[in-house]
């Protein structure tokens, strides 16, 4: 029986490139007779006609599969919506963008089969991607290494290789704001990477990955899988309260021994504006986690999924959506 790769391809602004995507992967896992393939691809309620080019894609071969959402909801959430109808002994995660050398698959998988670890990402050589992104990017490493524990060296890309196991365990989690590096550091530490070349984009070169969608991300990694954050809140709550105690003491103390010492109006308004800036970041910090809290217990949908093609058992994810309309 031949093994089953289930590649998970989150599509926006992709019109240009996902059919030369496509094509790559079909060659590649052609090369190896002793594997069948299904692509899992989604729309993120993209605002090009990336959509038209899966229905066709999907017409030509039913291997293809397409899940159509109603409202952009994110790439994370976007693969999320992949991994619970996929079918593989193992999930392959790849961009839309033609930067993912498919080509090297082999690498990633092999470690994986070899049960040297359960989930094998790319190790860029170099990052061909914009200065800003690079800067977004870093951030987001620095933060999930310090929040979630992740080992220094490691980095995730967005070609990677993991068990059936992993997936199945990633998709337990049915809340919104899904941070996958989150919920894959939450379920294993079996993590390998592979050095190899990044591609350039394909065709215009741009990323539908905005800045916008960045700073979601980030928030989304900060507050849903650490109370760090919470925890800084409070030292550094008792540190000022320690402080502001301290210099209240020290101005008592000073003007009972030299009553000449003048009021210091300046240095007041300064510790007055500092605290209350630290105050209202915290306030800010604490409103976040409680907003999302709330949103949770409102039962917000992950995704919501409008139309589904070649997917004929949507059990799975019928409890993310109500309006789907299988084909």
């Amino acid at each position: 029986m031949k093994t089953l790769l289930s590649f998970v391809i989150p599509c926006y602004r992709s019109e240009k490139t996902i059919r030369k995507v496509i094509e790559e992967i079909i060659t590649t896992v052609a090369q190896r007779p002793e594997y069948d393939y299904e692509i899992i691809t989604i729309n993120d309620s993209s605002p090009d006609n990336v959509y038209e080019e899966l229905k066709k894609l999907a017409a030509e071969n039913s291997k293809i599969k397409v899940i159509d959402f109603a409202k952009n909801m994110g790439k994370h959430a976007a693969v999320m919506a992949g991994y619970s109808v996929c079918q593989g002994d193992y999930v392959v995660n790849l961009d839309d963008d033609y930067q993912c050398p498919v080509y090297e698959l082999w690498k990633l998988l092999e470690l994986v089969e070899r049960d040297e670890c359960d989930y094998a990402t790319a190790k860029y050589i170099e990052k061909k991607q914009s200065a800003f992104k690079n800067f977004g990017s870093n951030i987001n490493l620095l933060m999930i290494t310090f929040l979630l524990n992740k080992p220094k060296s490691l980095r995730f890309e967005n070609f990677s290789v993991m068990k059936r196991l992993i997936c199945q365990e990633i998709i337990k989690y049915k809340h919104p704001y899904p941070y996958l590096e989150g919920l894959i550091l939450r379920v294993t530490h079996r993590i390998e990477t592979v050095e190899m070349e990044e591609r350039n984009r394909g065709d215009d070169n741009q990323t539908g990955f905005t800045f916008k969608k960045s700073v979601s991300l980030l928030l989304n990694g900060l507050t849903a899988f650490s109370v760090k954050p919470l925890r800084i809140a409070s030292v550094l709550g008792i540190i000022f309260s320690f402080l502001g105690f301290s210099g209240a003491l020290y101005a008592i103390v000073t003007k009972l021994f030299n009553p000449e010492v003048p009021a210091g109006y300046s240095s007041l308004i300064a510790s007055i504006l500092l605290t209350n800036g630290l105050i209202m970041a915290m306030l800010g910090l604490i409103g976040e986690y409680i907003g999302r809290v709330y949103i949770c217990l409102n039962a917000s949908p992950q995704y919501v999924i409008k139309n589904t093609i070649n997917l004929e058992q949507t059990s799975q994810i019928s409890e993310r959506y109500d309006c789907n309309e299988n084909h």
